[in-house]
């Protein structure tokens, strides 16, 4: 699991650094990156929990 929620922190980084320096001047470029990362996020979030129910089940 610590593996995982390394990669996990790095994610979250990268969002936060792109949000802070590499922001695009185009809102609407923007608005779309930043819902297809947090997509990303999300659906990682959701492979770590059902890696976790997998593993509480045996």
């Amino acid at each position: 699991m610590k593996p995982q929620l390394i990669i996990f922190a790095i994610l979250i980084a990268g969002f936060i650094v792109y949000n802070f320096f590499f922001r695009i001047e185009d809102d609407r470029i923007n608005t779309v990156i930043n819902i297809l990362y947090a997509s990303i996020l999300f659906g990682y979030i959701a492979f770590m929990a059902l890696s976790l129910l997998k593993k509480m089940k045996k």
